[in-house]
Protein backbone atom coordinates (compact mmCIF):
# COMPACT_ATOMS: atom_id res chain seq x y z
CA UNK A 1 0.00 0.00 0.00
CA UNK A 2 2.92 2.13 0.81
CA UNK A 3 5.65 1.20 -2.47
CA UNK A 4 4.71 4.83 -3.50
CA UNK A 5 7.56 7.04 -1.29
CA UNK A 6 6.35 10.51 -2.02
CA UNK A 7 7.56 13.76 -1.34
CA UNK A 8 5.05 15.97 0.67
CA UNK A 9 5.07 20.06 0.54
CA UNK A 10 3.84 22.21 3.45
CA UNK A 11 4.32 25.80 4.11
CA UNK A 12 6.50 25.02 7.26
CA UNK A 13 7.60 21.73 6.62
CA UNK A 14 8.48 19.36 3.51
CA UNK A 15 8.43 15.68 3.91
CA UNK A 16 10.95 13.92 2.44
CA UNK A 17 11.37 9.70 2.11
CA UNK A 18 14.05 8.76 4.84
CA UNK A 19 17.23 7.97 3.78
CA UNK A 20 20.82 7.15 5.19
CA UNK A 21 21.58 11.05 4.47
CA UNK A 22 19.32 11.82 7.21
CA UNK A 23 20.61 8.73 10.01
CA UNK A 24 22.63 12.08 11.77
CA UNK A 25 18.91 13.61 12.57
CA UNK A 26 17.33 10.24 13.65
CA UNK A 27 20.67 9.40 16.05
CA UNK A 28 19.56 12.96 17.29
CA UNK A 29 16.34 12.34 17.92
CA UNK A 30 16.69 9.07 19.79
CA UNK A 31 19.33 9.81 22.07
CA UNK A 32 17.53 13.49 22.97
CA UNK A 33 16.25 13.15 26.93
CA UNK A 34 12.86 14.42 26.18
CA UNK A 35 12.14 12.67 22.97
CA UNK A 36 12.46 9.92 24.70
CA UNK A 37 10.82 10.55 27.84
CA UNK A 38 7.63 11.57 25.22
CA UNK A 39 7.56 8.52 23.34
CA UNK A 40 8.39 6.02 26.27
CA UNK A 41 11.71 4.67 24.44
CA UNK A 42 14.05 2.68 27.07
CA UNK A 43 16.42 1.09 24.21
CA UNK A 44 18.89 2.54 22.85
CA UNK A 45 20.24 2.80 18.61
CA UNK A 46 23.65 3.67 17.71
CA UNK A 47 24.24 5.71 14.76
CA UNK A 48 25.47 2.61 12.75
CA UNK A 49 22.38 1.16 13.79
CA UNK A 50 20.68 4.56 12.62
CA UNK A 51 21.63 4.67 9.30
CA UNK A 52 21.52 1.11 8.48
CA UNK A 53 17.72 1.34 9.62
CA UNK A 54 16.83 4.72 7.23
CA UNK A 55 18.99 2.96 4.54
CA UNK A 56 16.37 0.14 4.25
CA UNK A 57 12.95 2.10 4.88
CA UNK A 58 12.56 2.86 0.62
CA UNK A 59 12.05 -1.12 0.45
CA UNK A 60 9.19 -1.39 2.86
CA UNK A 61 5.88 -1.09 1.20
CA UNK A 62 4.26 -1.89 4.16
CA UNK A 63 5.25 1.43 6.24
CA UNK A 64 6.04 5.10 5.29
CA UNK A 65 8.56 6.70 6.60
CA UNK A 66 9.10 10.55 5.94
CA UNK A 67 11.98 13.08 6.96
CA UNK A 68 9.91 16.18 8.65
CA UNK A 69 12.66 18.85 6.88
CA UNK A 70 12.39 22.49 7.88
CA UNK A 71 14.13 24.72 5.79
CA UNK A 72 16.47 21.68 4.58
CA UNK A 73 17.02 20.39 8.22
CA UNK A 74 16.24 17.32 9.65
CA UNK A 75 13.47 18.37 12.67
CA UNK A 76 11.95 14.93 12.84
CA UNK A 77 9.82 12.20 11.56
CA UNK A 78 6.09 10.85 10.81
CA UNK A 79 5.68 7.21 9.88
CA UNK A 80 2.44 5.45 9.16
CA UNK A 81 3.17 1.82 9.85
CA UNK A 82 1.54 -1.38 11.58
CA UNK A 83 -0.18 -1.67 8.23
CA UNK A 84 -3.54 -3.98 8.62
CA UNK A 85 -4.32 -4.11 5.03
CA UNK A 86 -7.58 -6.15 5.52
CA UNK A 87 -9.27 -3.71 7.83
CA UNK A 88 -8.09 -0.83 5.90
CA UNK A 89 -6.16 0.44 9.11
CA UNK A 90 -2.68 1.34 10.18
CA UNK A 91 -0.78 3.40 13.07
CA UNK A 92 0.98 6.82 12.77
CA UNK A 93 3.91 8.22 15.08
CA UNK A 94 5.63 11.18 15.08
CA UNK A 95 8.75 12.71 17.03
CA UNK A 96 9.90 15.72 16.96
CA UNK A 97 13.95 16.59 17.31
CA UNK A 98 13.33 18.33 20.53
CA UNK A 99 13.37 22.00 22.02
CA UNK A 100 14.44 23.28 18.59
CA UNK A 101 11.38 21.65 16.90
CA UNK A 102 8.78 22.02 19.16
CA UNK A 103 5.89 24.45 19.48
CA UNK A 104 6.43 26.00 15.72
CA UNK A 105 3.95 23.97 14.02
CA UNK A 106 6.11 21.75 12.61
CA UNK A 107 4.51 18.44 13.67
CA UNK A 108 0.68 19.89 13.38
CA UNK A 109 1.70 20.29 9.69
CA UNK A 110 3.24 17.08 8.79
CA UNK A 111 0.38 14.92 10.37
CA UNK A 112 -1.99 17.25 8.25
CA UNK A 113 0.25 16.57 5.53
CA UNK A 114 0.45 12.63 5.95
CA UNK A 115 -3.70 12.22 6.62
CA UNK A 116 -4.39 14.02 3.00
CA UNK A 117 -2.05 12.13 1.28
CA UNK A 118 -3.34 8.66 2.91
CA UNK A 119 -6.73 9.02 2.88
CA UNK A 120 -6.54 11.01 -0.08
CA UNK A 121 -4.47 8.68 -2.16
CA UNK A 122 -5.06 5.11 -0.34
CA UNK A 123 -7.98 2.86 0.28
CA UNK A 124 -7.18 3.98 4.48
CA UNK A 125 -10.53 3.68 6.69
CA UNK A 126 -8.76 4.60 9.91
CA UNK A 127 -5.55 5.48 11.45
CA UNK A 128 -4.89 4.73 14.79
CA UNK A 129 -1.71 6.04 17.58
CA UNK A 130 -1.54 6.22 21.17
CA UNK A 131 0.13 9.20 23.32
CA UNK A 132 1.23 9.19 26.91
CA UNK A 133 -0.96 10.95 29.09
CA UNK A 134 1.35 13.39 30.16
CA UNK A 135 2.06 14.48 26.50
CA UNK A 136 -0.65 17.29 26.82
CA UNK A 137 0.72 19.35 23.45
CA UNK A 138 0.93 15.90 21.52
CA UNK A 139 -2.93 15.44 22.17
CA UNK A 140 -3.80 19.03 21.66
CA UNK A 141 -1.84 18.66 18.33
CA UNK A 142 -3.75 15.36 17.19
CA UNK A 143 -7.12 16.56 18.14
CA UNK A 144 -6.72 19.78 16.21
CA UNK A 145 -6.06 16.98 13.46
CA UNK A 146 -9.37 15.62 13.82
CA UNK A 147 -8.52 12.02 15.93
CA UNK A 148 -10.37 11.19 18.39
CA UNK A 149 -9.60 9.70 22.05
CA UNK A 150 -10.69 5.71 21.88
CA UNK A 151 -9.95 4.24 25.07
CA UNK A 152 -6.86 4.34 27.85
CA UNK A 153 -4.32 1.80 28.29
CA UNK A 154 -3.83 2.37 32.13
CA UNK A 155 -0.49 2.21 33.54
CA UNK A 156 1.51 1.35 30.35
CA UNK A 157 4.49 3.06 31.14
CA UNK A 158 6.94 2.92 33.97
CA UNK A 159 8.83 6.09 33.35
CA UNK A 160 11.41 6.75 36.13
CA UNK A 161 9.71 5.15 38.80
CA UNK A 162 6.14 6.18 38.11
CA UNK A 163 3.24 4.42 35.91
CA UNK A 164 1.26 6.76 33.42
CA UNK A 165 -1.65 5.84 30.98
CA UNK A 166 -1.30 5.71 27.25
CA UNK A 167 -4.43 7.46 25.27
CA UNK A 168 -5.60 5.84 22.29
CA UNK A 169 -6.72 8.04 19.55
CA UNK A 170 -7.71 7.60 16.22
CA UNK A 171 -9.31 9.48 12.70
CA UNK A 172 -11.42 7.87 10.04
CA UNK A 173 -12.03 8.53 6.39
CA UNK A 174 -15.27 9.95 7.06
CA UNK A 175 -14.39 12.57 10.10
CA UNK A 176 -11.93 13.24 8.08
CA UNK A 177 -13.44 14.17 4.91
CA UNK A 178 -16.03 15.50 6.72
CA UNK A 179 -13.61 17.78 8.67
CA UNK A 180 -11.53 18.89 5.13
CA UNK A 181 -14.79 19.73 3.49
CA UNK A 182 -15.47 22.27 5.67
CA UNK A 183 -12.14 24.12 6.28
CA UNK A 184 -11.69 27.40 4.00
Amino acid sequence: MFAYKPTLVGKLVTLRPVGPEHAEGLQELVTDPEVRRLTGSHGQIDAEASRRWYATRAEQEDRLDLAIMARDEYVGEVVLNELDAANLSCNLRIALIGARAFGRGYGTEAISLVLEHAFGTTPLHRISLDVFSFNDRAKHVYKKAGFVEEGVLRDALLWDGEWHDSVLMSVLRTEWQSRSETLP
